[in-house]
């Protein structure tokens, strides 16, 4: 098959690039983001833009990462299933001690843990809900603590490869440790929640400063020690799975395996339904979506992309430029949103070194919680927002990212390089 090349393949790419991330952001009828995603990925390999070889190699190379991504989306199903988010709602509604500021700093532990260890698409999907019912349940006003939830689902993703898919893109492509992964970036992720935090304090005092009467609430949920000590064991697989040269998702599964055995020893609901609920979790449209971006990717990449940001990135990963790569992730993530984004960086900035890659995930991390498109994780809240009939108004959203975004930027680089220094990195 003859290649394309010159500027009308550049063209093409651009144009099924900017066609497939409109679609994700508008999602017309709720189709999923796949129906654009795919076709445009096999229209390119059809016109020769990407070769058959290299859409495949792609697909090679992103198939371990994607596969965990399902696997964490089941764990992260089956915990829900076994009572853990409903158990986290009702520790937090008794920290709280009916004070709204009491229960956002709850929130910000809570949401912050598991975006770490489930990653950001639990905290938004899972958690999200069980905060609404937490705050009525207390009779505060929900708007700060939902906020917090997709603030931090994007920034407290910073410290473990699991946490978002953009952490184990970058784990995989600099070849870092878990352990080495989470060792620098243990003090980003602490920088930029406390500056979320800090803020959020300040800019929602009306809201935290106004109490109504708690409603009555039903008696506590029995407490998933079986699923928590599980969930414990599954992060310590994560661990080790590195020095034994396996698969993260391998772990994932083995979670996984053992929550559905359990769940169906118990007959805690029907085979077929348990069967079809954790199919519906692993979200395979999504994966697809994935599969099909990163086909796309690569052709821009390929067809002019790489020349333009080599031109903008620095040379070197001192202070510097770990801080114009943070920012130049940021703003390329608000832009066509952070998995490209980071699937565009990744390449480029791999032969600085791995703390270049992770300044990359600072930017596109944290960048998101500026505008609505910058991760598909805050589009999603915005519908779960809307089923709660709460409308989550773009220029306070703005506003709040303006206040928090720059100051996280900065600040967690700062740590990332001081880690790096520590580390011998």
């Amino acid at each position: 098959m003859p290649q394309l090349d010159g500027p009308a393949a550049e063209v093409i790419a651009t144009i099924l690039l900017i066609a497939v991330l409109v679609f994700a952001v508008v999602r017309p009828r709720g189709l999923p983001e796949a129906v654009a995603a795919v076709p445009a990925a096999a229209l390119l390999i059809a016109f020769g833009v990407i070769s058959p070889v290299e859409a495949w190699t792609q697909v090679v190379d992103i198939a371990p990462t994607i596969a965990f991504l399902g696997g964490v989306l089941m764990l992260a199903q089956l915990a829900q299933a076994e009572g853990v988010f409903a158990a986290a709602g009702q520790l937090m509604a008794t920290q709280a001690r009916g004070r709204p500021r009491r229960l956002l700093v709850m929130v910000f532990v809570v949401a912050s843990l598991t975006t770490a260890v489930l990653s950001l698409d639990a905290t938004v999907v899972l958690l999200t809900p069980v905060v609404f019912a937490t705050a009525s349940r207390l009779g505060a006003r929900p708007k700060p603590h939902v906020y917090a939830t997709t603030h931090l689902a994007n920034s407290a993703s910073l410290l473990l490869p699991v946490s978002n898919l953009t952490n184990l893109l970058a784990m995989s492509a600099v070849g870092l440790s878990f352990v080495h992964f989470a060792g620098l970036m243990a003090a980003p992720w602490l920088v930029a929640i406390v500056v979320e935090f800090l803020v959020f304090r300040w800019y929602f005092g009306t809201d935290l400063s106004v109490v109504a009467a708690p409603r009555a609430t039903a008696e506590a949920p029995p407490k998933p020690v079986f699923a928590l000590a599980v969930l414990g064991l599954t992060l310590v697989g994560f661990v080790v799975s590195s020095p034994l040269h396996l698969e993260p998702f391998w772990a994932a599964l083995a979670g996984v395996v053992v929550l559905a055995a359990k769940r169906l020893i118990t007959r805690a609901q029907p085979v077929r339904s348990e069967l079809a609920e954790l199919g519906t979790a692993a979200n395979g449209w999504f994966l697809a979506f994935v599969l099909g971006l990163a086909i796309v990717v690569q052709a821009v990449v390929d067809h002019g992309a790489a020349d333009v940001m080599r031109t903008l990135l620095p040379a070197q990963a001192d202070l510097a430029g770990l801080l114009v790569i943070a920012i130049i992730a940021a703003v390329l993530a608000n832009v066509v949103n952070n998995l490209p984004a980071v699937l565009v960086l990744l390449p480029l900035v791999a032969p600085l070194g791995p703390v270049a890659a992770l300044a990359v995930l600072i930017g596109v991390n944290v960048g998101p919680n500026l505008t609505y498109v910058g991760s598909l994780a805050t589009l999603l809240w915005r519908r779960i927002m809307a089923d709660h009939d709460h409308d989550a108004e773009i220029a306070e959203f703005t506003k709040l990212g303006l206040l928090t975004v720059p100051v996280s930027l900065v600040l967690s680089t700062i740590a990332l390089w001081a880690s790096a220094l520590l580390m011998g990195v």
